[in-house]
């Protein structure tokens, strides 16, 4: 009987020893609402430009892979979870912004920092409540008990000091105050991990849509994050820090800029910015995503990651050395052919042999764990390995992993 394939990515972090420069590293993730890829290239918003004239500006994608087993929706809270647990949403199981039932067993990057052996401080400025006390479970023993150090959100839930405005601009002084909260502990207590969330730009759109309108929105988030920016840029000069800032969107916007949610090329493209220079050749492939933020971090911070949460993680890191990417499977009669991208160098580099693992359970899900084993090793440059399934147990589900690319397999 013919066997159907489902895949998906993953990665285990493999961290290098010493990635700490003598300068303290600190990093900051931001999420500006509902801002489709070409607004930024057509209005060029100076501060987010400003920040990619020190890094990169570059195209990336939401949404998982499309018409796939993780395809996912291109709406709100289902974006942040993405960035947050570094995994698509047939994990972590955010569907939509109501009726949450979050899957906490995918750890997000609060809790990653939280476990880290050294002490890791971490602040949230929010123009969302539930972002804290839903998609980061803060308090939440399924969480991990995750206690946030520096916590500025709570103002859509005060309608007395933040009441209802035309044109719902109550959420616009939200994210202003916000802002406000941001630069300032940023500047005087620098926390080492922090996430500043805007959201007015969205609901721009979706009362006006395209048009000068959402235009202005998206520079007045633009002229909010200004503040922060200058907050860090004198945390760099007078403390001698290192400052990693990566600024992006939720979801883009379907073609009126009214809605979004759906599979369009237009709700799927997003964008990033960074300030880091050394980024690797993933920062310019087609493939970055969402997703690639947590590892990102995790390898900026040289954070340890469990290796058990590293194995389900779908992005990778677009900082540091990158040699793969890119990794897919397909069925060969009782075979799986592992397929892959190499990034090196062809001629000059040294030839690695890497380990292929294999898990046959995929417990992870509901809390377990699932026993890798190594199957074999395999030659970077030949981009592809075969699986022999008749040596393996058999099972409803295999998931495979390839110098830390991983990708699940289910008959």
């Amino acid at each position: 009987m013919q066997k159907s394939l489902s895949l998906f990515f993953s990665l285990l972090l493999f961290l290098m020893p010493g990635q700490l420069s003598a300068r303290q590293r600190k990093a900051l993730f931001v999420i500006l609402d509902g801002i489709p890829a070409d607004c930024i290239w057509r209005l060029q918003p100076p501060t987010i430009m400003s920040i990619a004239r020190e890094g990169h500006l570059g195209r990336a994608f939401c949404g998982g892979e499309r018409n796939m087993y993780n395809q996912t929706p291109t709406i709100s809270a289902v974006g942040y979870t993405n960035i947050l647990t570094g995994t698509w949403v047939n994990k972590h199981n955010v569907w939509d912004n109501s009726n949450i039932k979050i899957n906490y067993n995918y750890w997000n990057i609060f809790r990653i920092a939280k476990s880290q052996q050294r002490p890791v401080t971490t602040a949230l400025f929010s123009s969302w409540t539930d972002n804290r006390t839903i998609l980061l479970g803060a308090g939440k023993p399924e969480a991990g008990n995750l206690k946030v150090d520096y916590v500025f959100d709570g103002y859509d839930l005060d309608a007395a000091r933040f009441p209802k405005k035309p044109d719902e601009l109550q959420v616009l002084d939200y994210d202003i105050q916000v802002a406000a909260d941001a630069a300032k502990c940023i500047g005087n207590d620098a926390p080492d991990l922090s996430w500043l969330y805007l959201w007015y730009s969205d609901d721009a759109f979706h009362l006006h849509g395209y048009g000068a309108f959402a235009d202005h929105y998206v520079m007045k988030a633009d002229s909010l994050l200004s503040q922060v920016w200058q907050a860090v840029k004198m945390r760099e000069k007078k403390y001698k820090e290192d400052w990693m800032v990566i600024v992006t969107t939720d979801h883009g916007r379907a073609v009126t800029g009214y809605g979004h949610g759906g599979q369009t090329d237009n709700e799927r493209n997003i964008w990033m910015a960074t300030n880091i220079k050394k980024v690797n050749r993933h920062f310019f492939s087609p493939t970055l995503s969402h997703v690639d933020i947590l590892p990102t971090i995790c390898q900026w911070m040289n954070f340890e990651v469990p290796r058990n949460v590293g194995f389900e993680l779908d992005g990778q890191s677009f900082y540091g050395r990158c040699r793969m990417a890119d990794l897919f499977a397909r069925k060969y009669d009782d075979k799986v052919i592992l397929y892959w991208n190499y990034l090196g160098r062809r001629s000059g580099d040294v030839r690695r042999r890497v380990p292929v693992y294999v898990a046959t359970t995929n417990n992870f899900a509901a809390g377990g764990e699932d026993k890798w084993q190594i199957v074999g090793y395999a030659d970077e440059q030949t981009e592809r390995y075969s699986v022999d399934l008749s040596k393996l147990p058999k099972s409803s589900f295999y998931k495979f992993s390839v110098g830390g690319l991983s990708r699940w397999w289910k008959p």
